[in-house]
């Protein structure tokens, strides 16, 4: 199956063998040490190393579930008359989809895929980058891109990537897409990742968004038994990323309740290992000093970063 499709989802492989999840899960790995395919995205592909990135079609239907659970929880971080701007994925695919309503809203992207999304939506203004189509991804890049992007400012900046570790941070498997990705945090005084648990742990060849300069990570709850994406998400949170989890209970501000979007799942608390200090609000900061085994809740706070931000800018 991933010889003539290029990718299989985990979900679909238990289908076809009519088996379990964790069953295949270990049958991919044993395979992956055989050489015979890499473990990807929650699914397999042809084995390839660093430098392999997977196209579109195959992309689009692994983790379907969790990018759409994801895209909801971003959707809620948007307010009416924002400037934002949106990469290239099939996860910020699935977040345009749901900005077309939100009136008064700009986005700026270098994805036909997002302007597509938002193409019909009356009150939403859609501004696309130059570049030279990459036809992989139908993301524009190079140069032309880039250039588009200098003196822009817009409040917030939602990318995805092939891989996110809290040593590395963001990061993609293709030179010409990380070099756009960066002009884009460049333009947002905040930057979102969006990032299924499968991808929590992975590292791949270019850099797009060191961890410093991450504002807020939304992902999904991992299985039980991903003690790697849980043990990254540990990581983030204690070098200060937000961290909003997607079936995790609602976030809470102040002590206030925020409502799930409309046709998203309901968030409960993630638990994590290590150990967390209670914040007000029922919230938890992510580092040590609070009592062992805490619950890590759908949403840790991090301290203000704008220096930071600005000396990446600098840089």
């Amino acid at each position: 199956m991933v010889r003539a499709n290029g990718a299989v989802s985990l979900r679909e492989l238990a289908r076809v063998v009519q088996t379990s999840e964790v069953t295949v899960r270990r049958d991919v790995r044993a395979l992956e040490a055989e050489g015979l395919l890499d473990r990807r995205h929650g699914g397999a592909v042809l084995p390839g190393g660093f430098t392999r990135e997977s196209g579109f079609p195959q992309k689009s239907h692994l983790a379907t579930a969790e990018k759409t659970a994801i895209a909801d929880v971003a959707a809620s971080l948007v307010d009416e008359g924002e400037a934002i701007v949106v990469g290239a994925g099939t996860t910020t695919q699935e977040l345009a989809r749901r900005l077309a309503r939100v009136p008064g809203l700009t986005v700026v992207t270098n994805s036909l895929l997002v302007a597509q999304a938002l193409a019909h939506a009356n009150r939403v203004e859609v501004v696309m980058t130059g570049g030279t189509l990459r036809g992989s991804n139908y993301a524009l890049v190079g140069s032309g891109a880039e250039q588009s992007l200098q003196g822009l400012r817009v409040s917030r900046a939602f990318l995805s990537g092939s891989g996110l570790t809290a040593e590395r941070g963001l990061s993609t498997s293709n030179m010409l897409s990380a070099s756009v990705d960066r002009a884009l945090v460049q333009a947002a005084a905040e930057v979102v990742v969006l990032a299924d648990h499968t991808k929590l742990g992975t590292d791949t060849m270019f850099q797009t968004v060191p961890t410093d300069v991450i504002t807020r990570l939304v992902t999904d709850e991992p299985p039980p038994h991903d003690e790697r994406a849980a043990t990254e998400l540990q990581a983030l949170a204690d070098q200060g990323v937000q961290i909003a989890v997607a079936g995790a209970g609602a976030p809470t501000h102040g002590g206030e309740q925020q409502h799930p979007p409309s046709g998203g799942r309901p968030r409960r608390d993630l638990p994590l290992p290590g150990q967390r200090g209670r914040m007000p609000g029922g919230q938890f900061r992510g580092g040590p000093g609070g009592p062992g085994g805490s619950p890590l809740t759908s949403e840790v706070l991090a301290p203000e970063r704008p220096a930071r931000v600005a000396d990446m800018r600098r840089r």
